[in-house]
């Protein structure tokens, strides 16, 4: 007997999923060809402890997590991934999620996902037993190389190869049950589904042998899954109705880790990044985990379980050095980016949208050289009141106190952003979407002419055209409503469809979590989450550091909001009577005046602290 699929009559009619053999499972969009092949991963990683290669074209980590508690529970699919689960749901929810935290299930969710890197992925997969490519798409997406019928042809052809080759079964979907273009891929074994409301028709064939059995199957749609027209294995618990009122969410028994390697020599370990020479190192094929959704805090939202990741990897952090806060702290910044992408990836489970992880990073946004910069401006400060010193230098101008004010955790407010969503798509009539986000072409330098604030695109003075980030582009149309300066003319763009939420329950969370340490004087934690927010901005580009992703347009639009930001402070400082004296970075403001009539003091996110005082003109040393 074969790998099962979790489906015991079709385990029956296949033999199992045997080695060395490719299996096509065949069934137009909605009709369940998807739900086979996560029952036959879930089953594989989850039940059997097999090592599993999951390659996820046209859905993501989030889908696939979804599915696989979904149906595995099973509980409510559409109440999963809208946060409305009961307490007791949410409990075992938080115990499956720490199993799958430890189950060989590696899902390689990249957009340049094709039949090489799957080969490439499996000789870094020791005892790798089922690979799973779910779905070859019919319907061409130049986004996804597995779509359109030629490359399905060559894809379906590869990947029986690759069975063969390496005593592997292949189990692959495609979104199609059209019977010429099956029967012209010519391949061993091909599973046509046909859904009937919720029966589904199940009808296995051999290439050289024709049509071998037709079975019955119930679409168990509700929980994300396909069971056999008995349901033997299904729990005899009917759907537990949505509450009126969300719960409080319990506090789940079992941490969520970063994905780590296993050291053990039962499971495999992680797998080193695999090079392509057409595209950019994409990164490992890794496991994958479903947080709990607790919802109803912040803004009537209950993030303990989330901050609970925090304190625990701190609590964790202090026992393994012994109550050393100097030791515990330093091993706790050199874990920040992969426990900044667990959290950022959990908080994400059951958002409205899901965003592409490895898009084809376009020219401009490449670095030059290994330490230096692409062609993207950013609104960087290094801004003093000139027509100010000038008139304290030549005694026109009475002596000033200068407070220097600093800005709490400028990233972390630089979250909210607006971020595109997809691969950026380019426009050369361009023009300004504000649904949209991404990189604008200006020909030439905007223009300012107030020598009273800093210019909204920093000091950097160049001729010719300018590439602009969206946070850039927004702070300047912002400029021109107020009459500071004329609307940016954009003459070429390239853009995604835009959202401000991709990166707000993980703001929020990180938000939390900090004014939670900063009440209870955690130094330790403070310094944690300074380092996760600061590092995650700055690996999310080209880092050799972060290979969960790779968004260069998503920091420099993070950055451009920080230094945004900090403009709007002395925008709003200088509107208040308020004399701007220095403006630098993201996160110093100094200026003259009673700064606390227009700002909260404070080490909150909304607040401003102050790092220093000094006499304007400074007396010269005798």
């Amino acid at each position: 007997m074969g790998l099962p699929t979790g489906i015991r009559t079709l385990d029956d009619a296949l033999g199992g999923l045997q080695p060395g053999r490719f299996y096509l499972i065949a069934a137009a969009p909605g009709a369940g060809s998807s739900l086979i092949a996560t029952a036959a991963a879930r089953t594989s990683a989850l039940d059997q402890h097999q090592p599993v290669l999951y390659a996820a074209s046209g859905l993501t980590r989030a889908d696939i997590a979804a599915r696989i508690v979904a149906a595995h529970l099973p509980v409510d699919y559409r109440r999963l991934r809208a946060g409305r689960l009961t307490p007791t749901e949410q409990d075992d929810t938080a115990a499956l999620h720490h199993h799958l935290a430890q189950a060989p299930l590696y899902i390689d969710d990249g957009t340049d996902l094709t039949t090489d890197a799957i080969a490439e992925s499996v000789p870094d997969l020791p005892g790798l037993a089922l690979i799973v490519v779910d779905r070859l798409q019919t319907t061409e997406d130049p986004r996804l190389p597995l779509s359109g019928p030629a490359q399905i042809t060559d894809a379906a052809q590869a990947l029986a190869h690759l069975a063969r080759t390496h005593e592997i079964p292949v189990l692959a979907a495609v979104d199609t049950d059209d019977p010429h273009f099956i029967a012209a891929l010519s391949l061993d074994i091909t599973i046509t589904l046909t859904r009937d409301v919720d029966q589904i028709h199940a009808t296995i064939t051999e290439r050289d042998l024709g049509p071998q059995a037709t079975l019955t199957l119930h679409a168990d749609l509700a929980h994300a899954r396909i069971t056999d027209a008995t349901n033997p294995y299904a729990s005899p618990t009917t759907p537990t109705p949505a509450p009126q009122t969300p719960p409080p969410a319990a506090t789940p028994q079992a941490p969520l880790r970063a994905p780590t390697s296993p050291h053990s020599d039962s499971t495999p370990t992680e797998p080193a990044p695999t090079a392509h020479t057409t595209a950019p190192r994409r990164p490992s094929p890794r496991r994958t985990i479903a947080p709990p959704r607790p919802e109803g805090g912040y803004a009537n939202r209950d993030y303990s379980y989330f901050t609970g990741m925090i304190t625990r990897a701190v609590d964790e952090a202090l026992h393994d050095h012994d109550g050393d806060i100097t030791a515990a702290t330093e091993a706790l910044v050199k874990k920040a980016v992969p426990n900044a992408m667990a959290l950022f990836e959990a908080t994400r489970v059951g958002g409205n949208y899901e965003h592409t992880v490895y898009p084809e990073t376009l020219e401009f946004l490449r670095k030059k050289t290994k330490d230096g910069a692409d062609e993207i401006w950013e609104g960087r400060h290094n801004w003093t009141n000139t027509h100010l010193t000038e008139e304290l230098k030549n005694g026109t101008h009475p002596p000033i106190t200068v407070n220097a004010l600093d800005t709490n955790a400028s990233f972390l407010s630089a979250f909210k952003t607006h971020l595109p969503i997809g691969a950026l798509i380019h426009d050369a009539h361009g023009g300004f979407d504000p649904k949209r986000s991404g990189i604008y072409r200006l020909p030439t330098r905007p223009t300012w002419h107030h020598p009273d604030l800093p210019d909204p695109i920093g000091n950097r003075r160049e001729d010719g055209p300018v590439l602009l980030d969206d946070a850039t582009i927004r702070l300047l149309i912002r400029c021109a409503r107020l009459g500071l300066c004329e609307a940016p003319h954009i003459t070429e763009c390239w853009t995604s469809g835009a959202s401000e939420g991709l990166l707000e329950k993980f703001r929020r969370v990180l938000t939390e979590a900090r004014a939670n340490a900063l009440e209870a004087d955690d130094t330790v934690t403070v310094e944690y989450i300074k380092a996760m927010y600061s590092k995650f901005t700055s690996t999310i580009g080209e880092s050799s550091v972060n290979r969960e992703i790779r968004r260069p347009d998503w920091m420099h639009i993070i950055r451009s909001q920080a230094f945004a930001n900090l403009w709007y402070k002395s925008h709003r400082a200088h509107s208040n009577g308020l004399t701007v004296v220095r403006v630098r970075g993201t996160d110093e403001l100094h200026v003259a005046g009673d700064w606390r009539t227009v700002f909260t003091e404070g080490r909150l996110t909304t607040q401003m602290k102050q790092k220093d005082q000094y006499p304007l003109p400074r007396k010269s040393a005798r």
